[in-house]
């Protein structure tokens, strides 16, 4: 009989996990479809990530010129830490490199826009050093819903898992036994 314990690889574990929410930023806002539910699904991430103690990473792409990340996202988050870039992929700033390297996890919720810019040479940079990377399809956009479709495609078939808020919540909370599931039930109702 094989032991309880025993879960598959590709689902989460809080204590291997952290949250990516990259460049939501305000000068995006009139632009991106569905700017609104995508930011509703990445805050619940927060609050559950915030609850399970999930450390949580910001980037910003060029904040001089599009502006900090809204401030829905950074007043759920206790200590934002944040990494301005110019690069597309977060993993060509070594400063973030570093500091993910440091957390000691393995599997990186990717969530932000546009998903296929940033978002998809994020992950595809992140897959390339060894991170399982779940993309939370409902908190990823881009100004046109096609080139969200098309970079699901491409950051699935490079080997990304596909994945949605509920479902990466449920995972990270992992038992209804958990003391934290009221208030987790709470966020995704």
């Amino acid at each position: 009989m094989p032991k309880a314990n025993i879960r598959h690889p590709n689902l989460l574990q809080r204590e291997n996990a952290c949250l990516l929410i990259i460049d939501v930023q305000e000068r995006f806002r009139a632009h991106i479809e569905n700017f609104e539910l995508i930011t509703k699904n990445i805050v619940a991430l927060i609050q559950a990530a915030n609850k399970l103690q999930v450390p949580i990473i910001l980037s910003e792409q060029y904040p001089e010129g599009l502006g900090s990340t809204i401030k829905e996202i950074l007043l759920a988050i206790d200590k934002p830490e944040v990494f301005a870039k110019k690069a597309f992929s977060c993993c060509q700033v070594e400063s973030f490199v570093k500091h993910l390297k440091g957390l000691k996890r393995t599997q990186v919720l990717a969530t932000g826009i546009e998903s296929h810019v940033c978002v998809n040479q994020t992950v595809h940079d992140l897959l390339k050093r060894g991170y399982q990377t779940h993309i939370v399809v409902d908190a990823i956009s881009s100004r046109k819903n096609i080139n969200k479709e098309i970079s699901i495609k491409k950051m699935h078939d490079s080997g990304a898992i596909v994945s949605s808020t509920e479902m990466a919540i449920l995972e990270l909370l992992k038992t209804s036994d958990n003391e934290a599931f009221k208030y987790i039930q709470n966020l995704i109702k």
